[in-house]
C-alpha cells in the first residue's frame, strides 16, 4: 500500500488547535501553522476503519479496556523496540502530560525536587509548579551545535531530588541519547536513588543512522537490573506516532508494585479515567497494524528535514536547523538575525505569516530559537520558507 502525504488536508473549521487556535494564540487566523505537535496527514488506514467500524455500534456507553489493548502495547515494544514489558506494569493513562502530574502527585512531597532538563517541552515546567513540587534546571550544553547532557551538574542536582523527568527523544533538540549517554544518567540516579519518569512519546520518530533505546532494555545488564525494576517508569503512547493526539489515550509502565498503587490511587482520587471506545480502537489498531504506514511516514519526514535544512543553508544561511536525531521537530537558531525574542515573535507572525513555537517557551536557554513542525506536506514548508525568504531579502 502507498500513502500520500503530499495530498493537502484542510483541517479549518475542525475546532484543530493547531488552525483553528491561530487568531487566538498569534493574533491572526492566517499564517502557515507550524507549531502545535500533531501533524497535517491522515492517520493509518487501520485506525481509520477501527473507528468506522466502532461507530456502527449504535451504543456508546461505558467501556472497558479489553486485554487485546494491553497486549497490543506488549507486542509493538517487543517488536519495535526490544523491550520486554509484564502485562502487570501497564496503566492506561488519559495523556502523558497527566501521567507526568501524577508521578510527581504519587511520588514526591510537596517542595521535593524534581529535575527537567531545557530547552524542554513547556509542560515539563508546569508539571512541576502546579504539583507545588521544587522545579531544579539541569540545562542541555550546545557544544558545537548538538545538545549534550551536563553529567557533573545533574549529579549535584540529583542529591536534591526526587525525581528526573527524562525527555527522550528528546523535544524540541531532537537528541536521540546514545546507549552510553543513558548508562551515565542511570548512574547517577542509581547513586542518588532519583526516580526515573521517561518520557518516550516521540520513541518511534527515529531518523535514519540514529536508534532510539528504551530505558528498560537495560534491565538485560545486571548493574542496572534492580533499579530500573524499582525506580524507573515509562510513558509511551500511539498519539504522534500516528497522528492521534486527539484521541487521549497513553500508557505508563510502572515495573514495581508499590509505585503503581500510588499512581493509580492519585488518579481515583480525581475520578480520572479515559475510556472512551474510539479512543481503545484507535490506539489498539494502530499499534497492531500501524508498522506500513510508519515506515513510509518516516521516509517523508526525512525527507522534509533535509529538505528544509538545505533550503535554510543556501538561501536563508542566518537560520540554522539543528541535524534532528528524532522527532518531526526542527531546532531553529535564529540568533544571527539580531532580534529579541519578541521581535523574532513579531517578525514571523506578522511579516512572513508563518507560525513558530517560539523557543523561550521551553526555557531560558530556548531564547533566540524556534521550534518548526515538519509534519506537514513538502509544498507547506517550501511555502513558509519562501515567505521568510522574501521578508530577509
Amino acid at each position: 500500500m502507498t500513502f500520500d502525504f503530499d495530498f493537502p488536508i484542510d483541517r479549518t473549521n475542525t475546532d484543530s488547535e493547531k488552525f483553528d487556535g491561530r487568531q487566538r494564540y498569534f493574533g491572526r487566523g492566517d499564517i502557515i501553522p507550524l507549531w502545535v505537535a500533531d501533524m497535517d496527514f491522515a492517520v493509518p488506514p487501520c485506525v481509520s476503519e477501527a473507528i468506522y467500524k466502532r461507530a456502527q455500534h449504535p451504543v456508546l456507553g461505558y467501556t472497558l479496556y479489553p486485554e487485546s489493548l494491553y497486549q497490543s502495547v506488549i507486542d509493538w515494544f517487543q517488536t519495535r523496540h526490544q523491550w520486554r514489558i509484564e502485562r502487570d506494569w501497564i496503566l492506561m493513562m488519559p495523556g502523558v502530560v497527566p501521567s507526568l502530574h501524577a508521578c510527581c502527585l504519587a511520588l514526591a512531597n510537596e517542595q521535593e525536587g524534581v529535575i527537567i532538563q531545557p530547552p524542554v517541552y513547556f509542560p515539563f515546567f508546569s508539571t512541576v509548579t502546579n504539583t507545588k513540587r521544587r522545579l531544579l534546571l539541569n540545562p542541555l550544553q550546545q557544544i558545537d551545535g548538538n545538545y549534550q547532557i551536563d553529567f557533573a551538574e545533574l549529579d549535584q542536582q540529583a542529591a536534591e531530588a526526587k525525581i528526573l523527568l527524562f525527555c527522550t527523544p528528546h523535544n524540541p533538540v531532537g537528541r536521540v541519547w546514545k546507549s552510553e549517554e543513558l548508562r551515565q544518567l542511570l548512574r547517577i540516579a542509581m547513586r542518588h536513588d532519583l526516580i526515573l519518569v521517561s518520557d518516550d512519546i516521540h520513541a518511534d520518530i527515529i531518523f535514519p543512522g540514529h536508534k532510539h533505546t528504551m530505558l528498560g532494555t537495560f534491565a538485560s545488564e545486571p548493574e542496572f537490573a534492580d533499579f530500573i525494576q524499582r525506580n524507573l517508569i515509562t510513558a509511551v503512547a500511539p498519539s504522534k506516532t500516528f497522528n492521534i493526539p486527539g484521541m487521549g489515550l497513553s500508557s505508563l509502565i510502572v515495573p514495581d508494585a508499590q509505585k503503581r498503587k500510588k499512581i493509580l490511587q492519585t488518579m481515583e482520587l480525581l475520578h480520572v479515567s479515559n475510556h472512551n471506545p474510539f479512543s481503545i480502537v484507535a490506539f489498539e489498531a494502530a499499534y497492531r497494524d500501524g508498522a506500513d504506514w510508519l515506515d513510509a511516514l518516516l521516509q517523508y519526514l526525512d525527507g522534509n528535514k533535509q529538505f528544509v535544512r538545505q533550503f535554510l543553508a543556501e538561501r536563508i544561511p542566518k537560520i540554522s536547523a539543528n541535524d534532528a536525531e528524532g522527532t518531526y521537530l526542527l531546532w531553529l537558531d535564529c540568533r544571527q538575525l539580531q532580534m529579541d525574542d519578541h521581535q523574532l515573535r513579531d517578525f514571523f507572525i506578522h511579516r512572513c505569516g508563518v507560525g513558530f513555537s517560539a523557543g523561550i517557551i521551553f526555557g531560558k536557554v530556548g531564547s533566540g530559537f524556534m521550534r518548526m513542525n515538519l509534519g506537514a506536506p513538502r509544498k507547506t514548508l517550501q511555502t513558509a520558507l519562501e515567505a521568510i525568504e522574501r521578508e530577509l531579502k
